[in-house]
């Protein structure tokens, strides 16, 4: 399966593929950077900021700042990745900031439900990611 996540909601996007890996799917995720994290622009970097703070170079909570790596983190937050039957969905999920020449001819799907309500108030993962300090 494989999964545009240009424009979709980030939190919905990471349940249906957390869903799809648990059943045994390999999912494949491309465009992460123009996923969308709903809320004021504000608000979403003072909660990513504070995140970042709390931990130290040792120490958690660890916030990647490359939106691939960013996506595949939330996705992870959906999954028992504790458990051994989390573990082997998590190393189902790839992600990929662009889209890879080995799915540019291939089918890409569009998840119809998360696009629908997208409201006026959301920021995209990539600027996110580079207010966090990421270079993509």
């Amino acid at each position: 399966m494989i999964i545009d996540a240009k424009n979709l909601v980030l939190g919905r996007l990471a349940s249906v593929a957390a869903k799809k890996a648990l059943l045994g799917n390999s999912v494949d995720i491309v465009n992460c950077g123009q996923a969308v994290i709903s809320g004021s622009r504000e608000s979403v970097f003072a909660k990513y900021r504070r995140k970042r703070k709390l931990g130290g170079p040792f120490r958690g909570p660890y916030i990647a700042r490359r939106s691939d790596l960013f996506v595949r983190r939330v996705i992870r937050g959906m999954l028992p990745y504790k458990e051994y039957k989390g573990r082997m969905a998590f190393e189902k999920i790839r992600c990929y900031i662009g889209v890879p020449e080995k799915f540019t001819n291939q089918q890409l799907e569009k998840l119809e439900s998360s696009s629908d309500n997208l409201s006026s108030k959301f920021v995209i993962v990539q600027e996110l990611c580079k207010h966090l300090g990421g270079k993509k």
